[in-house]
């Protein structure tokens, strides 16, 4: 019955396109117990009990410090991700599963305050020697040497890597393929705290990767108009006629767009594309939407405060290590929890930096407010 039922977990690889990667050709970096689960489907479920998945809920998508019950957070996000890739996945005939734990998990090592406090800690993280900060390459290094206490989780290597080369900020109209080995990937991953641009360069080791990293361009571009109109920072009519006569101008009209252009133009082919016509048109709304809506998310005086918060945190946590102050939540709630191997082979202040990555926006305020009040009570 057993392998009956193990049969049923595996049949869906027996109508997968051939450019799908299928579930026996998933590596490890660890030899792994097999149970009745596919390894990529094993993946989501080691995701989504993680504890950084978990934090997700208060994390800031594009907007912070506003209590709105329909303004998306980060665990919105990576839904919409994971839902736009799926649908592409599955007419395309590719893995699911590998879609599904890479859409999941891409924004993991994303910080409080979302894209303003990744800049902020890349600066902390260049002035302290500790290299290039990036929330995908965080996001690997979280799930690989932070969760499970400092152990990792034993994820495969193709939702690592689909991970680590996600990044929606590097538009492509055409996203090829570069296969890889386990010894390829570290020297990718490792190669992005050293040079500034090489996340531009990457690209997925499978075809599978090359859609949740397009997925994620359009779920944010279209969702993030939703929440400015509902803030009043936009109208629908602001969006210029050259992008709605494309793609239209609601999410759902421009998400069904380009799900049905990729689809098209990809369609038995092993690699991803838009046409010339809707990735043009993608690429003035990311325009419009960072004229329009991100910059203006947050004003020069709230990146300063945030700014100095960053670097309180930061400074205080890092003196708290020195010290050995075991009185400091950095010790007492994180790093006494870690594993031994997490505590030498880390600086003090890579350790900094993965406590304040890890925090939700909620958590960042009050230990800011701790730290004031302990200081400014002497």
């Amino acid at each position: 019955m057993r392998d009956e039922i193990k049969e049923q977990m595996e049949k869906h690889n027996h109508y997968l396109s051939d450019f799908a990667t299928l579930d026996n050709e998933a590596v490890y970096f660890h030899e792994d117990e097999e149970d009745l689960r596919t390894s990529f489907f094993h993946d989501i479920d080691r995701i989504i009990y993680s504890l950084a998945f978990i934090r997700y809920q208060d994390k800031t998508q594009v907007f912070s410090e506003i209590k709105h019950d329909h303004i998306s957070r980060r665990m919105i996000h990576v839904q919409f991700v994971s839902k736009i890739a799926r649908t592409i996945g599955r007419a395309l005939g590719l893995n699911e599963d590998l879609i599904e734990a890479a859409a999941l998990a891409h924004d993991l090592g994303h910080t409080p305050f979302g894209h303003i406090g990744e800049q902020i800690l890349n600066d902390l993280s260049l002035k302290h020697h500790e290299g290039y900060f990036n929330h995908n390459i965080q996001s690997v290094r979280d799930l690989m040497n932070i969760e499970k206490y400092g152990q990792g989780l034993n994820i495969s290597l193709q939702v690592l890597d689909a991970i680590m080369c996600h990044n929606g900020e590097f538009t492509l109209n055409k996203l090829e393929v570069k296969y890889k080995t386990k010894e390829e990937f570290l020297e990718e991953y490792q190669k992005c705290y050293e040079d500034k641009n090489a996340l531009a360069n990457l690209k997925p080791m499978t075809i599978e990767g090359c859609v949740v990293r397009i997925s994620d361009m359009i779920a944010y571009l279209g969702r993030d108009i939703d929440d400015a109109i509902r803030l009043n920072l936009i109208t629908r009519g602001d969006i210029p006629k050259s992008i709605t006569s494309v793609l239209g101008s609601t999410t759902k009209e421009i998400i069904n767009t380009c799900i049905l252009d990729i689809i098209e133009n990809s369609y038995q082919k092993n690699y991803i594309l838009i046409s010339d016509k809707v990735y043009k048109a993608l690429n003035e709304l990311k325009d419009f939407n960072y004229k329009h809506i991100y910059n203006k998310s947050m004003s020069k005086q709230d990146i300063s405060k945030i700014t100095f918060m960053f670097e309180t945190l930061f400074n205080t946590y890092l003196q708290d290590l020195k010290k050995k102050n075991n009185d400091s939540p950095i010790i007492s709630s994180y790093l006494n929890n870690m594993v031994d191997s997490y505590k030498k082979n880390n600086t003090k202040e890579r350790i900094v930096i993965d406590y304040i990555a890890g925090m939700t926006d909620d958590f960042f305020f009050k230990e800011y407010e701790r730290i004031s009040e302990k200081v400014y009570s002497k």
